[in-house]
């Protein structure tokens, strides 16, 4: 049995389906703590309670793969070489110095320097991937086709980073904006799309968010791999201040699991098509 750090989260599946949560932790390293101009501010971009809003994925049979670390600290879905993954588009880095609303993160002065990045990168970045590999391998060996699907939200309005609201399901494949996908067969994106079509909610394929390092680094498809990303916004789940109210107290909401039926019943559909796009790959 693999020992993993207390901060990282491996539950093992048999079915041919990972899912990676590498945004929805809160905490914050007592040695780092004091850095940052608040916890608050820390915390506050996470993927608030995705893992659980994907509770019901275990019941599948999905291996989950989840950080409690913040991704203040380091962003687990960033090119570790720090190269931008949205080129010409504000976004933040492997290290954030700001937020999603371009405010400092850190107090003058105790900003990360390149040695201190590297020792996140071995402390949080590597353990995260290794586990990520291993489990994607593990099932490989059972499965000739295994889906690694890669789980977000965000606020639906973050003017810094993208204009207007959000559409409630952001389905991205690395590829350009339209139906070519590059991280999986289209034959599953299809029909992923069209779940969230049906659900008539706002959808996008490959818009803002077409996938990060996750969906990118992993796909395999001659290999038999093949990664999504699936960005939501976050009033399908929770209730959002406007942006204008957003503090520290009334920013996170709890999940609100009656408000979030219809998006649960959309995300099942969705992960039933995946685990049925593998299963159908591997028997042919």
């Amino acid at each position: 049995m693999n020992a993993y750090p207390s901060w990282l989260e491996v539950h093992e599946g048999d079915a041919p389906l990972v899912i990676s949560f590498p945004h929805t932790g809160s905490d914050l390293p007592d040695d780092l703590r004091g850095r940052f101009v608040s916890p608050w501010l820390a915390r506050r971009d996470a993927d608030w309670w995705v893992h659980d809003l994907y509770a019901f994925a275990r019941g599948l049979g999905a291996t989950t793969v989840r950080s409690a670390i913040s991704r203040s600290v380091i962003d687990l879905n960033r090119d570790p070489s720090g190269v931008s993954l949205y080129p010409g588009q504000n976004t933040t880095g492997l290290c954030p110095l700001t937020t999603f609303d371009n405010q400092p993160l850190y107090s003058d002065g105790m900003e990360p320097d390149e040695a201190e990045i590297a020792r996140r990168r071995d402390t949080y970045f590597a353990p995260y991937h290794a586990a990520l590999r291993a489990q994607i391998a593990r099932l490989r060996e059972r499965y000739p086709t295994v889906v690694v699907y890669d789980a977000h939200s965000i606020r639906s309005q973050i003017p810094h980073l993208f204009d207007g609201e959000l559409p409630q399901f952001n389905l991205g494949t690395a590829g350009p904006s339209g139906a070519v996908d590059t991280s999986c067969d289209n034959a599953l994106s299809d029909v992923v799309e069209n779940f969230c079509r049906l659900s008539g909610m706002p959808h996008v394929r490959n818009g803002r968010f077409k996938g990060g390092w996750v969906t990118r680094h992993y796909s395999d498809i001659p290999g038999g791999v093949h990664s999504l990303q699936m960005e939501l916004a976050c009033r399908g789940y929770m209730h959002e201040p406007a942006p204008a109210a957003l503090d520290a107290h009334s920013w996170p909401t709890p999940l609100d699991d009656d408000h979030a039926a219809p998006l649960r019943h959309t995300l099942a559909q969705v992960l039933n098509a995946c685990l049925e796009f593998a299963s159908t790959r591997s028997a042919a």
